[in-house]
């Protein structure tokens, strides 16, 4: 079973908090035996690695009920049903959700006046899956669309440096380790070596300001279909020997074979492989090609200001 989603939790965590005053770490392995939950999905992470899911979707459905007067706060991080609350449970109510909860003038009001961005509603689908925007929380929603923007960004990267030359490839890998921090704070310390398609040598890159230990580099440009095999690397390989290398760094656009990838494990050199989508990220994470449109910041509420001391 999936972890379900905020509102799919409203109505079992009303019904605990009828019971007694509840903290959401209380409830949380309660909800997650109730809807048969893995060890796997109770330790699931949001994509920001911040928080649980589950803990993260308790949390909104908790906030909602209570825009919508169904439950209240008595202490910090505690909360308990109301006598709306209670009245609404009275009523066996199958399902809580948002549609619910517009039938209480606070919840309404605080929704219209958010215009509906808290929680979108969509057209009705016969997809069932669980990424549905409506069954997301607003935490899920910026991280779907954050990571939609990135997918889009690494295939735009990945289409601009096919339609440029196989040297400015080169001359890219060569400035991602420059920024990645290999050569120190000195540009020179990485050089461009060879001609692609040569068989041997890309670049090289200096480790430390001295140059007493290098990285080689590899660079194939291939269309994302075609995937580097065994014996580009082992022809990479060759030359590292050949040169008393001990560490190089081979990338494509596309991606390595699992034979080519298997090959690379048992080597003596330290050899990495990186994949056109790993580059992507890659060049996204240390600026390589891209530049900040917009920073967005996002806050929380900060309960150890709101905390009396009694």
């Amino acid at each position: 079973m999936a972890i379900p989603d905020y509102q799919t939790l409203m109505l079992p965590v009303l019904r605990l908090a009828a019971e007694r005053e509840r903290r959401v770490g209380d409830v949380v392995d309660q909800i997650a035996d109730g809807f048969h939950l893995t060890a796997q999905e109770r330790e699931a992470m949001l994509p920001s690695g911040r928080q649980r899911i589950l803990h993260n979707r308790i949390h909104w459905a908790k906030f909602y009920m209570s825009k919508a007067g169904l439950l209240t706060a008595p202490g910090r991080g505690r909360f308990i049903a109301t006598d709306a609350g209670k009245t609404l449970l009275a009523q066996n109510p199958e399902r809580i959700d948002v549609n619910r909860l517009l039938d209480y003038p606070d919840f309404r009001a605080f929704y219209k006046g958010s215009g509906q961005a808290v929680a979108p509603s969509v057209p009705p689908t016969d997809d069932p899956s669980p990424s549905r925007l409506d069954g997301d929380t607003p935490e899920e929603q910026i991280e779907a669309a954050y990571q939609a923007v990135q997918s889009a960004l690494r295939t735009e990267l990945l289409e601009r440096i096919a339609q440029n030359s196989p040297a400015f490839f080169e001359q890219v890998i060569v400035a991602l380790l420059v920024a990645m921090g290999y050569g120190g704070s000195h540009r020179n310390a990485a050089a461009q070596l060879g001609r692609s398609g040569d068989g041997g040598v890309d670049g090289v890159i200096n480790e430390d300001r001295l140059g007493l230990d290098r990285v080689y580099v590899q660079a194939k440009r291939y269309a994302s279909g075609n995937t580097v095999g065994r014996p580009d690397v082992q022809a990479f390989v060759g030359s590292l020997v050949g040169l008393g290398a001990t560490k190089g760094v081979f990338v494509t656009t596309s991606s390595f074979s699992p034979q080519a990838v298997d090959f690379v494990r048992h080597l003596s050199q330290r050899v990495i492989l990186i994949e056109g989508q790993r580059l992507a990220d890659l060049m996204i994470e240390h600026g390589v090609g891209v530049r900040l449109s917009r920073a967005i910041e996002f806050k929380r509420l900060d309960e150890d200001f709101f905390a009396e001391e009694l």
